[in-house]
């Protein structure tokens, strides 16, 4: 049995493989981010899954692409953990730019981005990954972001730069008391997977002229700081993974078109393809 791993802040994707190359079953955890949960967290967030306890001696391969395990402090401490679960695996840890370069299912060079609860960027160059920038995680980088998206929303409710009609409406439908925020924020696990909860509500209201305003000044400033990094990036297409940029398409096009930069494809769960490539080894 082999298990394919896509994860996020939010959520993990898995899919387990039989000998056969055929998929065994299908299933969601909460996220697996070695960054920013504790052991224990991570360690629960596994066993508690019925599915995965019930193979775990008979899995014999992991292959786990994350969003939190690009250095090898991370990733180690990843595989450790998964060590202690499924005792007779060989496991592999990847960190998500490695799973958003293969979900893309090409050779062609091209700038890689993320664009999830958290966000990142790469370089693609036919064979290898280049980074020049280590994320610094949620509260200092991943702009453009879901996360990014509910710290700006929250923060503008707070100042008192929302519209009024649409202020009504998040009041309306989330609990934006000071006391809750800060909550969720400092004293809760998982701030970032709830400040993407937030972050939703400006996708859902996209159409607003005010968050039209928040999503492309996000959307430039990932231009400017992430993709403008690699000069390659006026010639190769730039190519994105994840939800939010699933749901940002339009934007994405006309802020890329500002930058006189070319979108390549948007792909929303890596996670079919990535299993697929593991599957296919198993028959060949």
């Amino acid at each position: 049995m082999i298990l394919v791993a896509d994860s996020g802040s939010t959520k993990t994707n898995w899919i387990a493989i039989n000998d056969r190359g055929e998929t065994h079953f299908k299933i969601d955890t909460h996220g697996l981010n070695p960054a920013v949960f504790s052991r224990e967290t991570l360690y629960d967030r596994v066993i508690t899954k019925k599915e995965l306890v019930d193979i775990k001696d008979e899995v014999k391969e992991i292959y786990f692409y994350g969003a939190g395990c690009g250095t090898k402090k991370a990733a180690d401490y990843l595989k450790d953990l998964f060590q202690d679960i499924f005792i007779n695996a060989h496991i592999e840890i990847y960190e998500d730019t490695i799973a958003a370069v293969k979900s893309l299912q090409t050779d062609t060079p091209g700038v890689v981005c993320i664009l999830g609860t958290g966000s990142n960027c790469s370089f693609f160059d036919g064979k290898e990954t280049h980074q020049k920038i280590v994320s610094l995680g949620y509260m200092l980088m991943d702009s453009a972001s879901g996360n990014y998206y509910g710290k700006q929303i929250i923060k503008d409710h707070a100042y008192g730069k929302m519209p009024v009609e649409l202020a009504k409406k998040f009041e309306s439908e989330h609990d934006l008391s000071p006391d809750t925020i800060k909550t969720n924020i400092y004293k809760k696990d998982n701030p970032n997977t709830y400040l993407a909860s937030i972050g939703r509500f400006l996708i859902e209201n996209k159409n607003n002229d005010y968050a039209q305003k928040i999503i492309k000044d996000g959307l430039r400033f990932f231009v400017e700081n992430q993709i403008m990094q690699f000069e390659e990036c006026k010639h190769v297409p730039i190519y994105f993974v994840g939800s939010i940029a699933h749901f940002l398409h339009d934007e994405i096009v006309e802020v890329l078109n500002e930058y006189d930069l070319k979108l390549g494809k948007i792909v929303r769960h890596p996670i079919l393809t990535l299993a697929a490539g593991h599957a296919s080894k198993l028959t060949k």
